[in-house]
């Protein structure tokens, strides 16, 4: 009968070995150990290639948590996002990401989904793990919960939309601005009656962007009916009845500003059906927006979660002055769907 190899019984599930089991086997001290595990001197080549054979034999691994913590940093930052399936958080995500580790720290990030409430027990689970910074793109309105935390040396930056009732730095991008230019873009196009479609307007983006729409219809005199305004949730049947509802009636819009990204994949849906050219231009670009001609206000997500980093890690380095607002601009992309002229 074959013989099973025998696990040594020293050894059990849950436990790893530690500096003195390494110390024990290579024949040496435990501080000579932790001079070859921190890449310390005064060690002989010959020692070290014991400790070395030690480490490799037993699987050993340094206990970072531990050794940071003694620091009094945990090199980790969290990362607060609204989805993590939309597609605009992926190179915002994987930005803040880079320039974490290239301070050597560890991202750890989660959705909020739209809540406030889930957003602070998200906060307030990062804080209790010891972060040492956050990233928010916030979803309430109050976050003075956070007041507590950032007194305790947690530095934090939100990104996308400002902090409500406290000062906290801010990456945004010109919402305000890139709206208008959108709006504006189809009016020189020819098109009067302009339909905006955006998302909640508890979210400041969607006011935002709103407020920008409406000051280019004010700027070339134009006026705005209600039902030419439709706010709420992204989900694609609500979105469809919006644009259906301003498509319809005696004074049809004759194009429309979508006012994100998942607004605009309906749009582009629904308008594809239609015999009369509608002209749209969305704020945010899209997937496969190139080659389907569709106009849009880029932002740069990237850029928006770099910058955003960058100024987390000048807090955690000891940089002190005073909350700032960091605006950056958008990038109107022109590509055929909101140079269309008005079809009738």
């Amino acid at each position: 009968m074959a013989e099973f190899a025998r696990r040594p019984e020293t050894t059990r599930y849950g436990t790893r070995p530690t500096m003195k089991d390494v110390a024990a086997r290579a024949g040496v001290g435990l501080k000579t150990v932790s001079r070859v595990v921190n890449g310390e001197p005064g060690v002989t080549p010959d020692t070290e290639r014991r400790v070395q054979e030690a480490i490799e034999a037993l699987g050993f691994r340094r206990n970072d948590s531990a050794r940071v913590l003694r620091k009094g940093r945990t090199a980790s930052i969290g990362l607060v996002l609204e989805d993590l399936a939309d597609p605009f958080y992926g190179p915002l995500s994987r930005a803040v990401e880079e320039v974490a580790r290239a301070h050597g720290a560890l991202l750890i990030n989660g959705s909020s989904a739209e809540d406030p409430e889930r957003e602070q027990e998200l906060v307030l689970a990062l804080c209790a793990r010891r972060v040492d910074g956050l990233i928010v793109i916030p979803a309430g309105h109050d976050h003075r919960y956070l007041e507590p935390e950032i007194k305790a040396g947690i530095a934090t930056v939100f990104v996308d939309r400002p902090a409500g009732r406290i000062d906290a730095d801010v990456v945004l991008s010109d919402s305000f601005g890139g709206a208008r230019e959108g709006v504006a873009h189809l009016i020189a196009h020819g098109h009067r009656r302009i339909g905006f479609i955006g998302d909640q307007p508890r979210i400041h983006t969607a006011t935002e962007r709103l407020r920008g729409y409406r000051a280019a219809m004010d700027d070339a005199g134009l006026p705005v009916h209600e039902r030419w305004v439709a706010l709420g949730s992204t989900d694609p049947e609500r979105v469809t009845e919006a644009v259906e509802a301003m498509l319809s009636g005696p004074d049809p819009v004759t194009a429309v500003f979508a006012g994100n990204n998942r607004v605009t994949v309906t749009a582009v849906r629904v308008l594809a059906g239609r015999d009369a050219p509608v002209a749209l231009v969305g704020f945010d670009d899209i997937e496969l927006a190139d080659l389907l001609g569709i106009t849009v206000i880029a932002q740069d997500a990237a850029a928006l979660g770099r910058t955003a980093a960058e100024r987390l890690f000048r807090r955690l380095d000891g940089v002190a002055e005073e909350p700032a607002r960091v605006e950056l601009t958008t990038r109107l992309l022109a590509r055929g769907s909101g140079e269309l002229p008005p079809g009738r």
